[in-house]
């Protein structure tokens, strides 16, 4: 609707996980690299946490969709509330394979020699399960006993668990000690600052084809300061925005058109609950010294920016 108003090309606030709309922030190319070194190099157990909104789903599609050309198949279970039977069936599915029978024995079974005529033919074969920390329990450990699916030296499957900072909360449930002890690399999002939340607009809007700033210095920082850096609420925020200005036809977005559209929203009065990792806090299992980084010395991907 706004689009020709303003000259671009396409929205450049979508809610759907567009990898292209990825602005790469420090915490984001080491995540990005954590999920992309632990596929590439067969780690078997993958951990992506972050807060809700804080780009999740699309760091995995833009992870995923940087083997393309190379010999890469995924399954991405986006609904985790599945039984064990479910969950198999699913993933065979989503791999292109259909179930001979649906019994649990004989799914393993066909997965299993799936998985090594892929690995003789050099091909790498990932599971992502999105918002994991809704996974039962009994699924938890069924994931982790896939893991078993392997050679002398390689692992056949792996398996990335993305979810809110509650998951890391879940894998440290001692019922879950042996799967925890499994996971290779832990990745983690964070809330972008006030000087990178400017930064991300600008870049969206870049990419969507403006040729010159439609939102002011002001009304940016109250777009960070309603949304307390969430890149979710951030989109949100300023496509409201655009739409009001659009109305309004004025070219520039104003602070008072941001503080307006927040009241809308109710982001004062009853803002989003996010939780303390997700603001840059160290989590317990930065602490405990669980990172990308970490596997080469370094920091780990809970580190705060500064």
């Amino acid at each position: 609707m706004y689009n020709s108003f303003f000259k671009l090309k396409t929205s450049p606030f979508g809610t759907s996980p567009d990898p292209k709309f990825l602005y790469m922030m420090p915490h984001t190319r080491e995540a990005l690299a954590c999920l992309e070194y632990g596929i590439s190099a067969r780690k078997g157990f993958t951990v992506l946490t972050g807060e809700v909104g804080t780009g999740k789903t699309t760091l995995l599609r833009r992870a995923l969709s940087s083997f393309n050309g190379r010999r890469v198949s995924t399954a991405f279970v986006f609904n985790p509330r599945l039984d064990a039977l479910d969950f198999l069936e699913f993933v065979l599915t989503d791999f292109g394979i259909v179930p001979a029978n649906r019994t649990k024995s004989g799914m393993l079974l066909q997965l299993n020699r799936w998985l090594i005529e892929r690995f003789r033919m050099e091909e790498t074969c990932v599971v992502v399960v999105d918002e994991a920390q809704n996974l039962s329990w009994d699924l938890m450990e069924e994931i982790r006993l896939l893991t078993n699916l392997e050679t002398s030296s390689e692992k056949l499957l792996q398996i990335v668990l993305s979810g809110q900072p509650e998951l890391e909360e879940k894998l440290r449930h001692p019922s879950v000690r042996q799967l925890r002890q499994r996971v290779a690399l832990w990745c983690r999002t964070q809330s972008l600052t006030e000087s990178q939340t400017h930064a991300y607009v600008a870049e969206r809007l870049r990419i969507a084809g403006a040729d010159h700033p439609l939102f002011s210095l002001d009304a940016l920082d109250l777009v960070h300061r309603y949304s307390r850096g969430i890149p979710r609420i951030i989109n949100l925020l300023c496509e409201h925005s655009l739409i009001v200005a659009y109305v309004e036809q004025v070219e520039q977005v104003t602070a008072a058109i941001v503080e307006g559209v927040a009241v809308e929203l109710e982001l004062e009065t009853q803002p989003f609950l996010i939780s303390t990792a997700a603001m840059g806090g160290t989590s317990r299992g930065a602490e405990e010294g669980h990172g990308f980084m970490n596997s080469f010395g370094g920091e780990t991907t809970g580190r705060r920016d500064r």
